[in-house]
């Protein structure tokens, strides 16, 4: 792969509190904003995962996490695997 192709990175997120089968207002703000950012959002029964070029993703990690906590949360686990 050259250095001019985008690369993909996949952030995914545990966010707490975390309710199985009802996402509360932390879960469903940080997706709305991923989704406004124009990622891929897959939600899993313990985590939501976004998918999109790496600067995209790296750029709107601090968006996500600040509106899960300004909605709610209490704690953030997150993972980054960038595809070369």
């Amino acid at each position: 792969m050259g250095h001019d192709e985008p690369m993909s990175t996949v952030a995914e997120f545990t966010i707490e509190p975390f309710v199985e089968g009802d996402p509360g207002p932390h879960v469903k703000a940080a997706i709305a904003v991923a989704e406004a950012a124009g990622l891929d959002v897959e939600v899993g029964p313990f985590g939501t995962a976004v998918e999109g070029e790496t600067i995209t993703v790296l750029d709107a990690v601090d968006a996500v996490v600040r509106a899960a906590v300004a909605n709610g949360a209490t704690r953030l686990s997150l993972q980054l695997t960038v595809a070369g």
